[in-house]
């Protein structure tokens, strides 16, 4: 039987809900008693948010009044790829927009602990010939397209899914964003090529904010539509195809009003915004994806990548707080791409405030070959292996380290090894600038010295423990993360390029 479950696949009906005694793990107390609090009934229906730049999955529940509320909110361990929607298969891109989950899509077997598949491509995304499959939300926090949790917390997410298909909901919506859709985001990322998208699929988020009911997504004229029903004079209700034209249909009045109201309420915060010169968002230059501060704060080399860093706080001080679930040994943060980098134009010391202008006026960064020879803080990037690679359960090398050459008082044009610097220097936790600032100071010559490079430390090699089949729940207080803090983390046997091709 097991054997059959696998050659299904996670998207078919012969895999049921609840297979296996993770897939049967009860609703941790503290969630109850949060559905109690809200006035929320244990199989009533829920709803899933994502968002890329915050890092963070929302799961929202139905209340006994008919409206969703949110249940609470999980940090998202590792995502990747970059701000915006899946493209092509491969492309790395973990998807954006709306998605049904039904019960045939939740994987009880599978290999990143549980699991769900989020039903990319959907209608509209074949109508614009994009491709990619078995895109998932699962655990293992380990990424490549997909949203990666921690087992803990994937654990809990599948439980409250699978009560809400055992109370009759027959599937859940899933919305992926790139960010909250607020207009000071709106106004970072204005000149983004994703732009018309976001605004697109903003009007669905709109729904949702003012209604707090799951809207209605249909497709046609390859874009989407929210909350259309018949025409007053219709006999039936509208058809929708995504690639065909629009069939009559109207949007309910009160629908329309709340959302009309809320849009002029963000434009004119936006216009404020971007009239008072709210800084561009930099563009991506080769980082892949993101990871929530918190557990960026667990693992040495800890970066957040494209989604936002610690406001407030350091991530030396969100280190002592407890993880939400079990970080496991080969987790590998947000890195540079460094040839990107290099090849990437100088950043502009103005901020860069947009203006209107057509499509064709946008700058794109020119492709410039890298050095052949490199320079010191080329070949220290590739010691560090912060070059491009794949995201998923690969251990960063050791650090190395070398001494200096004193810097020349002649102001030089910023060159491909400058910004590399930067770059090393932004993705190095605890580099001191002012040690760097006094290396780089003139020396008298008789005081400069050669200095021998101190041997690069081998990593360590030995296996990650095994996890037990069943994790503690996150809401009762999941144990602590295992990774030894400046350990340097360590490949699973088990890795993602060996298992990518099991059913997730």
């Amino acid at each position: 039987m097991t054997a059959s479950v696998l050659l299904a696949g996670c998207d078919t009906d012969q895999v049921s809900l609840a297979t296996n005694a993770k897939a049967n793990q009860p609703v941790p107390p503290k969630l109850l008693a949060a559905m109690v609090e809200k006035d929320m009934d244990l199989q009533s229906p829920i709803l899933v948010r994502l968002f890329k730049q915050e890092a963070e999955l929302e799961v929202w529940k139905q209340a006994r009044n008919g409206q969703f509320a949110l249940l609470k909110t999980y940090p998202i361990c590792r995502w990747s790829g970059d701000l915006g929607p899946k493209v092509r298969e491969g492309d790395r891109q973990a998807p954006e927009g709306f998605y049904s989950i039904n019960p045939s899509q939740m994987n009880p077997q599978s290999a990143y602990y549980l699991s769900f598949n989020t039903g990319y491509p959907n209608a509209f995304d074949k109508a614009l010939g994009r491709t990619g499959s078995q895109l998932m939300v699962h655990g293992d926090c380990s990424s490549r397209g997909c949203y990666a949790m921690t087992d803990e917390q994937i654990a809990e997410i599948y439980s409250l899914g699978r009560e809400s298909f055992f109370g009759g909901q027959k599937a859940f919506q899933l919305q992926a964003y790139p960010f909250k859709m607020t207009p000071v985001n709106m106004a970072k990322h204005r000149n983004n090529p994703n732009m018309p998208f976001w605004k697109m699929i903003k009007e669905g988020y709109d729904h949702f904010e003012v209604t707090r009911q799951e809207p209605k997504v249909d497709f046609c004229e390859k874009k989407y539509v929210f909350d259309a029903a018949k025409p007053a004079d219709a006999k039936r209700d509208p058809v929708f195809d995504a690639s065909a034209k629009c069939p009559a249909y109207v949007i309910p009045e009160d629908v329309v009003a709340a959302v009309r109201g809320k849009q002029a309420k963000d434009e004119a915060e936006y216009a404020r915004l971007v009239a008072k010169g709210t800084p561009v968002a930099r563009m991506n230059t080769g980082i892949d994806g993101g990871m929530n501060k918190i557990f960026a704060a667990k693992i040495p080399e800890g970066s957040t990548g494209l989604s936002e860093g610690a406001e407030g706080t350091t991530l030396q001080m969100l280190a002592m707080a407890k993880a939400p679930g079990t970080i496991p040994g080969h987790v590998n943060p947000p890195k540079p791409n460094l040839d990107s980098v290099a090849s990437a134009p100088a950043p502009q010391e103005e901020p860069v405030v947009a203006v209107s202008a057509p499509a064709t006026s946008a700058r794109v960064a020119s492709a410039q070959p890298a050095e052949k020879s490199g320079g010191f803080f080329s070949n220290l990037g590739r010691k560090m292996g912060m070059g491009s690679s794949d995201t998923t359960a690969t251990t960063p090398p050791p650090q190395a380290t070398a001494s200096v050459a004193p810097a020349t008082t002649t102001t030089t044009p910023p060159t491909a090894a400058s910004r590399l610097k930067a770059a090393v220097t932004r993705f190095v936790p605890g580099h001191d600038k002012s040690k760097e600032a006094a290396k780089d100071a003139p020396k008298p010559a008789a005081t400069v010295a050669a200095k021998p490079a101190e041997p690069a430390k081998q990593p360590d090699t030995r296996l990650a423990a095994t996890r037990p089949a069943l994790k503690p729940s996150v809401a009762d207080g999941a144990s602590e993360a295992t990774q030894i803090m400046g350990a340097a983390p360590v490949v699973s046997s088990n890795s993602f390029d060996s298992r990518f091709g099991a059913v997730k």
